[in-house]
């Protein structure tokens, strides 16, 4: 049986392969980001708008929208890279390991990529990553937001270490949420430079000392409730 010609051309004469149009597809999501993290380097993320971003790589902001809902939506994209790798990490610990020091070193780890450039990780998206959620109250709400939604992923992780069933035992869930606020914490402190921390890693790491540690300390002396 012969093939007629929209068998044997599906996409259409002088349409590229399905593997040269996702490798162009992929090129150009690529060059809004790159694009996009420039621009709000130099101008800040709030003044920074979706045209300038298209403009930039010579795309309409209709072309845009088909890769990205929002500018957040492209800021958020080194969050999940983090997150993605994050997990990968964790997967690679040693499966006799405690859950928080598995957890603590993942974390150091992945911090010390962002800083260093390891693990696919851009360190100077990071850097703008860290400078623009310090700067942008709707930007960090959008990073909490991702990371609110993504706990899930993390929650599964640590029961499977565990043997637990996360629909049933509490435990993984508690452990996924502390995971993410020494995380924030880390962050805030390296940011404000309050605490003299001027590294992500060593402050993750102190972060999950804490954990390990445990913080269920006696009160100082004097020290009465909030109603005293």
């Amino acid at each position: 049986m012969t093939a007629t010609a929209s068998e044997a051309h599906p996409a259409g004469p002088g349409t590229p392969p399905a593997g040269r149009r996702e490798r162009k597809k992929q090129r150009t999501r690529e060059a809004l980001v790159d694009a996009a993290f420039r621009l709000f380097s130099e101008k800040g993320f709030d003044a920074t708008t979706v045209e300038e971003i298209a403009d930039a790589v010579d795309v309409s902001s209709r072309t845009f929208f088909r890769y990205f809902a929002s500018k957040e939506d492209v800021a958020l994209t080194f969050q999940e890279e983090q997150h993605d790798a994050m997990l990968a990490e964790l997967a690679a610990r040693p499966s006799d390991e405690p859950v928080l020091t598995a957890l603590r070193r993942t974390a150091v780890a992945i911090a010390q990529a962002c800083e260093r450039g390891e693990m696919g990780i851009d360190p100077e998206r990071f850097q703008c990553m860290m400078t623009l959620t310090a700067d942008s109250p709707t930007l960090l709400a959008g990073s909490l937001e991702h990371a609110q939604k993504k706990q899930l992923h993390i929650t599964r992780a640590v029961a499977a270490r565990m043997g637990a069933d996360p629909a049933t035992d509490l435990r993984p869930h508690v452990v996924a949420s502390a995971v993410l606020a020494a995380f924030r914490a880390a962050a805030d402190v390296v940011t404000s430079g309050a605490m003299g921390y001027t590294s992500l890693s060593d402050a993750v790491d102190d972060a999950f000392a804490i954990l390990e540690e445990g913080v269920n300390l006696p009160s100082a002396p004097g020290g009465g409730g909030a109603g005293e």
